[in-house]
């Protein structure tokens, strides 16, 4: 069985600022190394950024079973035989340090983001296309965001990374963005609300874990909760939603409290009588698919979501709670167990995420 793994990621390295033009060298960032009196992590390097740091992780090697090689795309051929050993055809790459936005000003947002496109567009294009990659925007400058998805279709990208907070300055369904959603559209490209914050989080570079849940995991969630609420799906019929690392065990709770906001005739709705109501398919009707992991109750969860609006990913390089290389292995026990339809298992594992991806 082909397996496409829907969420996994790289280290951004030196290299990836070599695309800066002249003008935006001054731009570049830098890596530093707090001293072993400094209470901002001391043992962990740091992006300094605009003035400000970034966490650069160093990664264990045998924790993350992944290599330097491998996680910063130094060498394509050792992170295309560690997918063989996995026992994956085709990795869908997302960002290290750009889940959370690292800048204020747009100037430095165009200059980062459009490098690492097109340094991530030539490592992934050593690969023969088994490895894609997520586009980053620079939301902050709509004309130049709308420059970088054509670069990006045009050079092997699948998807086009957005925040499910306040990104630059707006929330998720504010029409600043139809212009981004609708060449999205135009280009065959989903949107992946990925976890992680559009709003800039400095003090995050010392103090990782506090709020962790609110910058990281609930944007997510607001996302699909907003978009749906502000019918934003059936204002681009064609485009798709992704939801990307957050688990999916919330949304039966989502879709619960939805249809007790929303559907017509119910006190307190903010809707006028017939004019809103959830379907059963939500997920399907709207085109929206939802990444989970091997041990949430997804007997449940598909009773909501249904079989072909989930995907699964191994989280690759990071080691967090996401981390899950063994996920084609325990998915296919859980149908083995008689716990999810055995039909769940191909479509989890290729058919949905080739459909989300367009690949």
């Amino acid at each position: 069985m082909l397996v496409i793994d829907a969420d996994t990621h790289i280290d951004e390295t030196e290299n990836t600022w070599d695309y800066l033009r002249e003008e935006e060298l001054q731009f570049k960032p830098t890596t530093g190394y707090p001293a072993k009196s400094d209470p901002a992590r001391p043992s962990s390097r740091y992006w300094l950024i605009d003035g400000q740091r970034q966490i650069r992780f160093i990664r264990d090697d045998e924790k993350t079973r992944t290599t330097v090689e491998t996680r910063e795309l130094l060498d394509v051929s050792a992170r295309l035989r560690a997918m063989d050993e996995m026992g994956i055809h085709l990795q869908v790459i997302y960002p290290t340090l750009f889940i959370t936005e690292a800048t204020t000003r747009p100037e430095v947002s165009v200059a980062l983001r459009r490098s690492y496109n097109r340094w991530l567009a030539d490592r992934c294009a050593q690969s023969k296309g088994r490895l894609r990659w997520v586009c980053l925007p620079p939301t902050m400058a709509m004309d130049k965001a709308i420059k970088e998805l054509n670069f990006a279709k045009d050079h092997g990208a699948c998807g086009v990374l957005k925040k499910g907070d306040r990104e630059a300055g707006r929330w998720p369904a504010d029409p600043y963005f139809f212009p981004l959603y609708a060449e999205a559209e135009r280009l065959d490209m989903p949107l992946c609300f990925h976890t992680g914050t559009g709003t800039p989080d400095f003090p995050s570079a010392k103090d990782v874990s506090l709020g962790s849940f609110m910058r990281s995991q609930q944007p997510t969630v607001h996302a699909f909760h907003s978009l749906v609420r502000h019918s934003i799906p059936d204002k681009f019929p064609k485009l798709r939603f992704g939801f990307i690392e957050a688990n999916s065990s919330w949304v039966p709770y989502v879709i619960y409290d939805l249809k007790r906001r929303i559907e017509p005739g119910r006190s307190g709705s903010t809707f006028s009588k017939n004019e809103y109501v959830i379907q059963s398919d939500l997920l399907t009707t709207n085109r929206m698919y939802v990444t989970c992991q091997t041990d949430e109750d997804l007997a449940y969860i598909l009773k909501f979501s249904g079989e072909d609006n989930l995907i699964i990913g191994s989280d690759y390089t990071h080691r967090d709670q996401s981390m899950d290389h063994e996920f084609p292995r325990l998915l296919q026990a859980r149908a083995t167990d008689g716990d999810i339809p055995q039909s769940a298992v191909s479509k989890i594992l290729y058919d949905n995420p080739k459909a989300f991806y367009g690949l």
